[in-house]
């Protein structure tokens, strides 16, 4: 009988663990639940993701056009599973391009796996299966259309369209994916800026605007436009004294130069390297570290009606130099105030905003910078150059909820070894460790034979 009992335990604990199995196994049919361990959550969508997600009201259909064949099409699903957990209302359906190849060429589907992206009646087309693309593809939904961005050409600015080292031209193409068409604005052809223009660009023009320009810039900012404008030390007559009388503001004379750049690895005085901000709408959670190469100091003039704010601030051990500084020697230049040289922390970089002269507008911004080599193409990767141009073509655009934010990543992803430390670690792992699992092997089957 006690035999019998047990037996019958046996069979009864193999029976409830067998239902425990399958509740486990139905429950997690019905129910979803989603855990990232990882450092800052690098397998869930960023902050940007998610921001550009938040500024979507209504429903996102996502049609892919993928090959029932092969796992194309699982790895579509699982891919957009991010988007859906924040994002419900966002939903994929799949078309098999095969069963209408008439339709697809209709449609300009010549990629296996081809997204395209509806939302309130406007789409976009994607070939490229990233969270990059795919949250670009988002904004440019949620911009409601391309934005136009003209930049003032003619007078030695910076080109957009362009690679040389000075040019703009890998900025303006990051720009352009993200819903921005950059268009040249030569005021030699036009007296006026044309309508329907989101943004004016100046970028350091090297020669002095004629009076028409100057006029038509002005007579943009009466009107209502937004505006960029990117100075460089330079005691030239630019004939911009109207336009910066206009905002308010005024460019100092000579180069900002920075003590404290020796101790982070600058050679160069006028290289300045910024890690802290003053607080404003473009700086905020940002913390990358960004350069500026030459930069000039700005200040207010006169009291206007628009709210001016800085957001790009020296540092304490920085001034204005006025004497030259030659690149090809060790600089002996000093602070000097008998000469008028002020000293720092001094703002040079101002954001400017007003309630719009224009009725379709409610805001008018615009953004003052003393240098324009940041975003140039030979020094746009260095730290977060790019991320905070980005930042600030939003904020004059007006889409505050697209502002984006620094990506993640672990701190963990690079290492740092000497050469002694490097051989040690392969010694390691190529002699000393194969040695030590022979000795173990060798001692285990010693004592197994004593036995």
């Amino acid at each position: 009988m006690t035999r019998f009992f047990r037996h019958l335990n046996g069979w009864l604990f193999a029976l409830a663990l067998l239902l425990a199995a399958a509740a486990l196994g139905f429950l997690a049919t019905r129910y979803d639940r989603v855990a990232d361990w990882t450092f800052g959550g690098r397998a869930s969508l960023s902050m940007e993701s998610r921001a550009v997600l938040a500024t979507l009201k209504g429903p996102v259909d996502i049609v892919s056009y993928a090959n029932p064949q092969g796992d194309l099409r699982n790895t579509v699903a699982s891919f957009m599973e991010r988007y859906q957990r924040v994002k419900p209302d966002l939903t994929l359906r799949f078309v098999d391009p095969q069963q209408d190849p008439a339709a697809m060429r209709e449609l300009g589907i010549t990629v296996d796996g081809a997204l395209i992206l509806h939302y309130q009646g406007r789409e976009q087309r994607l070939d490229e299966l990233s969270e990059r693309s795919l949250t670009n593809a988002l904004e440019r939904l949620a911009r409601g259309g391309e934005r136009i961005v003209a930049f003032v050409s003619g007078d030695g600015e910076r080109r957009p369209n362009d690679k040389g080292n000075a040019d703009l031209g890998m900025f303006v193409s990051q720009l352009e994916g993200r819903g921005m068409r950059a268009v040249p604005l030569n005021f030699a052809q036009v007296t006026a800026v044309p309508q329907h223009t989101d943004l004016v660009v100046l970028a350091s023009p090297e020669l002095a605007l004629p009076e028409g320009a100057v006029k038509a810039l002005t007579d943009y900012l009466a009107n209502g436009g937004n505006l960029l404008w990117l100075s460089e030390p330079t005691n030239d007559d630019l004939h911009l004294e109207p336009l910066a009388n206009t905002l308010g503001i005024r460019l100092l004379p000579g180069v900002l130069v920075d003590g404290q750049g020796a101790a982070l690895g600058l050679k160069d005085p006028r290289m300045l390297a910024l890690g802290d901000y003053p607080k404003h709408a473009i700086t905020r959670g940002f913390t990358l570290t960004t350069l500026f190469p030459q930069a000039s100091a700005l200040a207010l003039a006169a009291r206007t009606d628009w709210q001016v704010a800085p957001f790009l601030r020296s540092s304490a051990q920085s001034w204005t130099e006025f004497k030259p500084i030659a690149n090809e020697q060790a600089s002996t230049i000093a602070y000097d105030a008998s000469a008028g040289e002020l000293k720092g922390p001094l703002d040079f970089g101002f954001a400017l905003s007003r309630l719009s002269p224009s009725p379709d507008k409610a805001e008018q911004r615009v953004v003052v910078i003393g240098d324009g080599d940041f975003l140039s193409n030979t020094f746009l990767g260095n730290g977060g150059n790019r991320a905070l141009g980005e930042r600030v073509f939003d904020w004059l655009l007006g889409d505050d909820a697209l502002v984006q934010l620094p990506p993640r990543g672990a701190p963990d992803r690079m290492l740092q070894i000497s050469q002694a430390q490097l051989s040690s670690v392969t010694l390691g792992f190529l002699i000393v460790l194969p040695l030590l699992l022979l000795l173990a092997g060798g001692w285990i089957a010693w004592r197994r034979r004593r036995a």
